[in-house]
């Protein structure tokens, strides 16, 4: 029960995050944006470190610090990219394809076979938000032309691949040593900032000094709940629930993301409440 509530928590947490870091795309690059955010988390969650040994542990951090270069690093600045293009509702609804990727990903390297009432379950949280996807109707606020819909798809597919497979990588490590949640998610911070502030620009002191003071709080507040909080009810989630169950869950944001769409200028139709109501129904198959 408590990687269920972790992975809707994380839903939630991830997807307000998302919808306040859209509005600070106006001032940053995807790059700029993630490494902020990424070393701003780092900051919050710092005396973790002094609880783990590095030369004991060093397969484990290897690992880790792969899958916080694939999922943080490369992912998170994808879907920055692709949440500047598209907004909150339609990168979170590329999602849709993640618990088939993760299943088939856990399946595979994992060894998880999950019953057939899950798959069934996964199956239809998919179609539907593919579902949702495709009726959702683009408000006046936000004309798009059909070259930047291909990129923003494009970098919302590959971030959810990315975030996959460094699920995937950390799970294992989860499910065969001691560290915890707390420490994989700082061990996974570290090799994103590392990996990341070589490519930041010389303005970016600049631009965080130009920035008002209401938007560096609400980059900070957005961190908290989105990078530490989230990041940390995932780490919850690939340790206790098998990687195509824990994604399932994950994977609701969408439904989520209703809330925000007016404040995007989104316009929400029945056929897309219907569609996320079938979302709804998918998670219940695989919870029941």
């Amino acid at each position: 029960m408590l990687g269920i509530i972790s992975a809707l928590g994380a839903a939630c947490s991830w997807t307000y995050a998302c919808f306040l870091w859209r509005q600070q795309t106006q001032f940053f690059s995807a790059l700029q944006l993630n490494s902020i955010k990424n070393i701003i988390a780092f900051i919050i969650f710092f005396p973790v470190v002094f609880t783990f040994d590095f030369l004991a542990n060093y397969k484990e951090i290897f690992i880790l610090f792969l899958s916080g270069v694939i999922g943080i690093s490369i992912g998170d600045s994808l879907y920055i990219s692709s949440l500047k293009i598209l907004g909150t509702r339609r990168t979170l609804t590329v999602e849709a394809f993640s618990p088939i990727i993760a299943t088939i990903s856990g399946a595979i390297f994992l060894n998880e076979m999950l019953s057939l009432k899950v798959y069934f379950g996964v199956a239809l949280v998919s179609i539907s938000l593919i579902g949702v996807a495709f009726q959702t109707q683009i408000g006046k606020k936000h004309i798009i032309s059909h070259s930047s819909i291909r990129k923003g798809f494009g970098c919302a597919f590959l971030s959810v691949l990315c975030a996959v497979i460094a699920a995937t990588l950390s799970r294992l490590v989860l499910t065969s040593s001691d560290l915890n949640t707390f420490q994989t998610s700082e061990i996974r911070l570290i090799g994103s900032i590392i990996t990341l502030v070589p490519f930041l620009g010389n303005n970016l002191n600049e631009v965080l000094l130009e920035l008002p003071l209401k938007n560096k709080i609400i980059l900070v507040y957005s961190t908290f709940l989105g990078t530490n909080i989230g990041i940390l009810l995932q780490q919850n989630v690939f340790k206790m629930l098998p990687i195509g169950l824990g994604w399932t869950l994950l994977s609701t944001s969408p439904a989520i993301a209703l809330f925000f769409s007016r404040a995007e200028g989104e316009q929400i139709n029945w056929k897309t409440i219907a569609l996320t109501s079938m979302t709804i129904l998918g998670v219940s198959m695989v919870l029941i």
